[in-house]
């Protein structure tokens, strides 16, 4: 079994200001991203882990993927299961995809937002 780690951390602050921004919002998070923490109080909170955590798949897939493979923003959307537990949905690249599973946990306070992610190939 093959298994494959990524991990970030954010300032809050950082995404705060991003957000802001029509575009970056829109470039960057899926529209099921945006309406989950669009409905919460401390929404940069949530952009915040939710950017983590992408940046998080992007740091374990980099050893499996060719330099010149390119994976957009929103082919990675961190969204919630059945019980309220974070997920890796992955549009776009299921013939990569299909051999591997994610595993995510997501933590933010005022000041950060942490991700770490665990991709483990299923064979």
């Amino acid at each position: 079994m093959e298994i494959f780690v990524g991990n970030d951390i954010i300032e809050v602050s950082r995404i705060a200001n991003l957000i802001e921004n029509v575009k970056f919002l829109h470039r960057v998070f899926s529209d099921a991203e945006i309406e989950y923490c669009e409905d919460k109080a401390n929404k940069a909170q949530n952009y915040a882990a939710r950017f983590a955590a992408k940046e998080a798949v992007f740091k374990a897939l980099s050893s499996k993927l060719e330099s010149n493979y390119s994976i957009n923003w929103k082919d990675i959307s961190i969204e919630k299961d059945d019980n309220g537990r974070p997920i890796i949905v992955l549009y776009n690249h299921s013939e990569i995809f299909d051999n591997y599973r994610f595993d995510v946990s997501l933590s933010h306070v005022s000041d950060y937002a942490v991700a770490n992610v665990v991709m483990y190939s299923k064979n």
